[in-house]
């Protein structure tokens, strides 16, 4: 059966089951402290806007779906998806409530704690959240990534001998994937196996296709395959895990060796392990995952913008030619080279602009509160969008043309280019994001020039945005890698 019709299919059924549930609980939705809640609409009883909702998925046109109410309502709307009701608010003062407001809380599919851990980053608030997400930033802020630069410049080297070089055509959003993969891997596990990194990317596969599932735990369903899928990623992870307590204990690995190590190594103001056993585990699970997929999404379409855009092209070729001049041949990149490379950043923030690798995402009201004098009632969603900042054409004017230009200065409102997020929600991996963007395109844009084999320039989301058939070029290259 299509996947999309067992996803609307299940959807219908948790939107009735919820509405049963809250008829029973005598719980209307519309109340709220003052009993003014956002204009709209919550549709038809039951169904609300879910088959609406699902139907833009499918066609890739969820953007405009939220447009259209936005267009019709105002910045501040009600709908309801997979019978919740929602509020829909919309512009740069709407993203930084929801991102900075304590009385909203990550929404999340059902499926996610099940596949990426009761205590990953994305299933905690609170405390626990700010605990869990301040031990990965030690990880994963600039002072402990500047040592690393050289270990990824020497996987993109390798990949693009390995994958690219030699080759007259290449599909690139897998073998970007297959990079990514590699490299957040070695940073978050260190130095392990091929087989262990073969078969965690087995599983990562399943993962992907279950982690955005309706929780429906048959055996025919994406949610079954990602559950098995993690809980044999899990046992890799464990593995792994004790051996590299054990060679902590010996002396024989640095705390520095990568984000496991890291991790094991924190301890508390008391002496004892900062995070459990089981925090680590699910964290570095939901560290790749989540690099992993948005990362290479990034990547491929900066590939494809640059193949239809000369002028961008060789701006960035002289960038990067002006970098190694002042290096010996073959010279490794160092932390003090990506200073330089501010262009070539411009490139990939105007792409996460124009194609986000998460479209939105939602918000649990945790108490009644307070937007533009409308109330938002106690377990409501609140639902942001960041297509609708980014192609605002009072932030952004002729928002769909491609022009880095734009992020030359710091001028735009606040919270209105929202590809990261913002305040305590903010994603931990940017700067891993930045480095490995900028060095890929350096040995990148250096040493190939291509051509798109298809010209329909579409896409669709799974969830994160992945160009028609993965993206084939066809490819030339230099005399020689360098």
């Amino acid at each position: 059966m299509d996947y999309y019709w067992v996803t609307l299919l299940v959807a219908l059924l948790v939107a009735i089951g919820t509405h049963l549930v809250r008829r029973g609980r005598g719980g209307g939705g519309g109340g709220g402290r003052g009993g003014c809640v956002p204009p709209g609409s919550l549709g038809v009883p039951l169904i609300g806007h879910t088959l609406g909702f699902v139907r833009s998925m499918r066609a890739n046109r969820v953007d405009q779906f939220f447009r259209d109410r936005i267009n019709c309502y105002g910045a501040v709307s009600k709908l309801s998806l997979l019978g919740k009701p929602t509020a829909l608010l919309a512009g740069p003062a709407a993203n930084k409530f929801v991102f900075f407001n304590r009385s909203l809380v990550l929404g999340r599919a059902a499926s996610l704690p099940h596949i990426l851990g009761e205590r990953s980053l994305l299933a905690v608030h609170g405390d626990d959240h700010r605990r869990i997400c301040g031990a990965l930033m030690d990880f994963l802020g600039p002072e402990m990534l500047r040592m690393y630069v050289g270990r990824i410049d020497a996987q993109v080297r390798q990949h693009l001998e390995e994958s690219w070089a030699g080759r007259t055509a290449v599909t690139v959003h897998p073998l970007m994937k297959r990079l990514t993969f590699d490299i957040i891997t070695a940073l978050v596990l260190g130095s392990e196996k091929s087989a262990v990194r073969d078969a965690l990317d087995r599983d990562l596969v399943n993962i992907f296709e279950g982690a955005m599932a309706v929780p429906v735990n048959l055996p025919f369903t994406a949610y079954r395959r990602s559950i098995l899928g993690s809980r044999r990623a899990r046992l890799i992870l464990q593995g792994i895990m004790r051996e590299k307590k054990t060679r902590l204990q010996e002396g024989k690995a640095s705390p520095n060796d990568d984000l496991l190590s890291r991790l094991l190594s924190m301890t508390d103001e008391h002496g004892q392990q900062l995070l459990s056993n089981e925090e680590i585990v699910d964290n570095a699970l939901a560290t790749v995952v989540g690099a992993h997929g948005s990362l290479a999404a990034l990547m491929t379409f900066i590939v494809r913008q640059l193949a239809d855009d000369p002028a961008t092209l060789a701006a960035m070729v002289e960038e990067h030619e002006e970098i190694v001049k002042n290096k010996a041949p073959g010279e490794a990149l160092v932390w003090d080279d990506l200073s330089k490379m501010t262009f070539t950043w411009r490139v990939a923030q105007e792409t996460l602009r124009l194609v986000p690798p998460v479209f939105g995402s939602s918000r649990i009201a945790l108490d009644d509160i307070e937007y533009k004098g409308y109330c938002i009632p106690k377990g409501w969603q609140v639902f942001w969008v960041a297509d609708v900042t980014h192609r605002d054409p009072g932030i952004f004017p002729d928002p769909a043309k491609f022009d880095p230009s734009r992020f030359n200065t710091r001028s735009m409102p606040a919270c209105s280019f929202a590809a990261f997020g913002a305040g305590p929600r903010m994603c931990p991996g940017i700067d891993l994001v930045r480095i490995e963007t900028l060095v890929t395109m350096h040995h990148l844009v250096r040493n190939f020039t291509w051509n798109l084999a298809s010209k329909r320039n579409t896409f669709v989301r799974d969830p994160f945005p992945s160009p028609l058939h993965g993206l084939p070029i066809q490819l030339r290259q230099a005399a020689r890698l360098c």
